[in-house]
């Protein structure tokens, strides 16, 4: 009976040292969704810090960078495919585009949400959207193209007053003339960036006086923008002066 009993606590000791052994070999890294060392340099995108609080009544201004392989983002078919991402993200009433225009290499958008959880879900849904249309659009023939559209975390300010308010809006419609867009191509010929919501602002210093916006050209399809439900965006920015069309971001008025 002796005999048994040290041969089963010699057998359970030996199966605990093989069930050490096994959960010591599962080897960290290797080919696996967020492994590796995180890219440095000009490479690297948003630290991961965690995200600012804010209000239900404040402005985000969000900025989304894209992988070099895409390539500029200032072309008609990426501008379409961007633009079916803000379709899918206007069907959403707890998160809103307010403002959005298109760099060479970013996205700048003006956005509103209830919460972290809506601005998550939100910016998920959008990125989700625009990299499955840019693949799209990207492929050859058939065939989506595979691989990474935007290049790391999104970069999130809060914006909390109206004067910030008012120089965020112009940042982000009138950012192609900080690039010099403005002077090649067919922006030269616009008062307002075709790559951007712009031509739905309709409290542009050029238009003041005008009961209606300028017509829309029919082989032009804007990028779907809501409404602001925020007083910061609706109203506040007002406080602040308005905003021309001819405005140079980062230059003083």
């Amino acid at each position: 009976m002796v005999m048994v009993m040290i041969v089963r606590m010699a057998a359970k000791s030996k199966r605990e040292r093989k069930r050490h052994v096994q959960q010591a070999l599962f080897r960290r890294g290797g080919k696996r969704r967020g492994a590796g060392r995180k890219p440095k340099g000009a490479r690297a995108g948003e630290r991961h810090h965690a995200r600012p609080a804010f209000k239900w009544h404040h402005a985000l201004h969000v900025v989304m960078r894209v992988a070099p392989e895409v390539g500029s983002l200032r072309r008609r078919k990426m501008y379409k495919a961007l633009r079916d991402a803000t379709i899918t993200a206007a069907l959403r009433d707890r998160f809103r585009i307010v403002h959005v225009s298109l760099q060479r290499t970013h996205v700048h958008m003006i956005v509103e949400a209830e919460d972290k959880a809506a601005l998550g879900r939100g910016m998920q849904g959008f990125s989700i959207s625009a990299a499955r249309h840019i693949n799209t659009a990207l492929g050859n023939g058939g065939r989506r193209r595979r691989g990474p559209v935007f290049t790391d975390r999104y970069h999130l300010e809060v914006i909390t007053t109206p004067t910030r308010a008012r120089h965020a809006i112009s940042y982000v419609l009138n950012n192609f003339r900080k690039h010099g867009e403005d002077r090649r191509g067919l922006p030269s010929t616009w008062l307002v960036d075709p790559f951007s919501s712009g031509i739905s602002f309709p409290d542009w210093k050029e238009r003041q006086d005008e009961a209606w916006m300028w017509p829309i050209r029919e082989t032009y399809d804007p990028l779907i923008v809501r409404r602001p439900a925020t007083w910061l965006l609706a109203e506040g920015w007002k406080k602040a002066g308005k905003i021309s069309a001819r405005e140079v971001p980062s230059r003083r008025r």
